[in-house]
């Protein structure tokens, strides 16, 4: 796949209106501090158009990245932040919950998780709600330059047996250093174009 042109296109907040899209969207979901961010700008192909910080939380509205005038990566809101006030953690569910049912032009959704934890609870909730809105989670396993390769098959199946995933749903380990994982990502974007 090659990004010839993105654009920040759309931005939505708690109490905005989605937009009537007529392009694909692939959604990114994953917790605060996972490496939503880095992965967004690795496929992009873009240092810094996601905002990357060390402070988790930072995506606090859904924002549509307008890829090739051909489709769309839209980055949910990180959920599980501890510091964030209970209602907004609840507004910010509500959209994400919106969003996944009422898009129309919703393709597939991408939960992240990282590669060196069992799935938290958060996340397997969040599976939960992608499979309430008939979408199959496909999982990209962040954060792979943190571990060893001989750990990868264990901590990929603790992945896949925790958030109940069958034998045929994807897991694509990715390192935003590297970007490692970035080509088989893009293979399964391009089938679904």
């Amino acid at each position: 796949m090659v990004i010839k042109s993105v654009n920040l296109e759309t931005v939505c907040g708690i109490s905005s209106r989605l937009p009537e899209n007529d392009k694909p969207e692939f959604a990114f979901a994953g917790r605060s501090n996972v490496g939503k961010s880095s992965l967004i700008n690795g496929l992009m192909n873009r240092k810094s158009l996601a905002r990357v910080s060390s402070e988790p939380g930072k995506t606090r509205t859904i924002n549509y990245y307008n890829i090739n005038g051909a489709f769309y990566f839209v980055d949910l809101p990180g959920y599980g932040y501890a510091k964030v006030e209970p209602a907004e953690k609840q507004a910010w569910g509500r959209m994400i919950e919106n969003y996944l049912r009422n898009s129309r032009c919703l393709k597939q959704i991408f939960l992240l998780a990282d590669i060196r934890h069992a799935p938290s609870e958060a996340d397997k909730q969040m599976a939960r709600y992608i499979r309430a809105a008939r979408f199959e989670p496909v999982v990209i396993a962040t954060k792979l330059d943190k571990i060893n390769r001989s750990q990868r098959p264990r901590q990929l199946k603790q992945l896949r047996e925790g958030l109940e995933l069958s034998a045929e749903t994807p897991i694509f380990p990715y390192s935003a250093l590297s970007k490692e994982g970035r080509e088989e990502i893009y293979t399964y974007l391009e089938e679904w174009l």
